[in-house]
């Protein structure tokens, strides 16, 4: 018996906050994640920043939002703001 199987790329989803919000439906968003040293076998902070589509300009800095990877969307966009999880105060 012949299963047909669907071909779906599992998209990377990333949480981090907002650093940047200058831009039109763009939004910069650092995200921070613990790599373990492999010599000393300590925990250290690494930071990546991407450039995240807002299309209705509703993040402002300090929020914390979920982001995707989809097709590049300009020099440098290639992630796009899911939801807004939590709100700067």
């Amino acid at each position: 018996m012949f299963v047909l199987m669907e071909k779906t790329k599992l998209k990377r989803q990333l949480a981090g906050i907002v650093v940047s919000d200058k831009m039109n439906k763009t939004v910069v968003v650092q995200v921070e994640k613990l790599v373990k040293h492999q010599l000393y076998k300590k925990y250290i902070k690494r930071r990546n920043k991407f450039a995240a589509h807002d299309d209705k300009n509703e993040c402002k800095i300090g929020d914390k939002v979920l982001i995707t990877e989809v097709r590049p969307l300009s020099k440098t966009k290639r992630w796009l703001v899911l939801q807004v999880m939590e709100k700067a105060v």
